[in-house]
């Protein structure tokens, strides 16, 4: 089995000595820097399954710092945004936040705030990592499920009792048992409070409009 991905801090800034500057100091609490003067090489050389966060300036050349987060939104990158700037207004920092950005620090930035900021995201995207393979986990083994068991498993989430069920399904109440017990079995689940939780997993992590 592969090695879950090294928590990453990806800097972006078109300053040479702002990218050397926060690259030590980043270091010096054990964060691996990749630095990159500018998006188009961040995003050429970016593995889509990198985990960390992004720390972005604003204005640089080509691509602004919220173009990039709004391009990465869209190709669905999820590495959390902490937004960096010299240039800082309430537009701006409207934008980013809009756009989904977990922080906006203004340059000259206490560099204990920096690092709180940077371990905060970091800490986001391992929640999110974890619970999205959760959610992938759920739904495979919801794909194992029969049609029928499927049906059952739908009533058993909108509250219906076995009676309830079979007379909705035309089967008998012994036979939705059976299916229930079937269903659990293949979920892993001992009980109706896990089966809920992993049947949300699964319906959360496939995402919006999914069944």
């Amino acid at each position: 089995m592969s090695r879950p991905a090294e928590p990453t801090v990806y800097l972006v800034d078109d300053d040479a000595g702002v990218r050397d500057a926060l690259g030590f100091l980043l270091g010096t609490v054990g964060l691996p820097v990749r630095a990159f003067a500018d998006g188009r090489a961040f995003q050429e050389q970016l593995d889509p399954g990198a985990v960390g966060c992004l720390l972005l300036d604003i204005r640089m050349p080509h691509v602004s710092g919220l173009q990039l987060q709004e391009q990465l939104r869209v190709a669905g990158v999820d590495l959390p945004v902490v937004i960096l700037t010299g240039h800082g207004n309430v537009d701006l920092c409207r934008r980013a936040f809009r756009q989904g950005a977990v922080d906006f620090l203004e340059k000259p930035v206490d560099e204990t705030t920096l690092l709180e900021a940077v371990q905060r995201a970091i800490h986001l995207h391992l929640s999110r990592r974890e619970q999205r393979g959760a959610g992938e986990q759920a739904r495979a083994r919801l794909a194992r499920l029969t049609d029928r068991e499927r049906e059952v498993l739908a009533g058993l989430m909108d509250g219906q009792t076995s009676k309830q069920s079979a007379q909705v399904l035309g089967i008998s109440a012994r036979t939705v048992e059976t299916h229930r017990a079937s269903l659990c079995e293949k979920l892993g689940v001992r009980s109706l409070a896990e089966l809920m939780r992993t049947y949300l997993s699964a319906v959360d992590s496939a995402g919006p409009g999914s069944p």
